[in-house]
């Protein structure tokens, strides 16, 4: 109840890094559908820092001047450091009309927990 006052009613779905990835390299071993885009919501000199292999960089505190560069036509992972900022992000994107938006439980400290494939620097 608490949540759906807050969070504008909708459930935002979840999914574990593994997974993440698992959806991510299915694309790049030549799967039909379109893939997902990832983008990681954390500030710029934490993305810097290491971030998922192939994330794109749009900061929470960004999230309403770069809407644009977030695609409507396909699905949306989002990730940060533990998943909360990615929650929240999500929840704005949902109350902005795209139903395809799915938070990385757990986010950069789990996917790197669980050894998979990380980039440095800008992206």
């Amino acid at each position: 109840m608490f949540e759906r006052l807050f969070s504008g009613g909708a459930r935002v779905p979840s999914i574990n890094p593994r997974e993440a990835w698992d959806q991510l390299s299915a694309q790049q071993s030549g799967a039909a559908h379109v893939a997902p885009i990832l983008i990681d919501v954390r500030e710029p000199w934490e993305f810097n820092g290491g971030h998922a292999r192939g994330a794109k960089n749009i900061p929470l505190s960004q999230r309403g001047n770069r809407l644009s560069e977030i695609p409507r036509d396909r699905d949306v992972l989002l990730i940060c450091q533990s998943g909360n900022r990615s929650g929240t992000a999500a929840n704005f994107l949902q109350r902005q009309g795209m139903t395809r938006v799915t938070n990385v439980s757990g986010g950069t400290t789990v996917w790197r927990m669980q050894g998979l494939p990380l980039d440095s620097g800008k992206r």
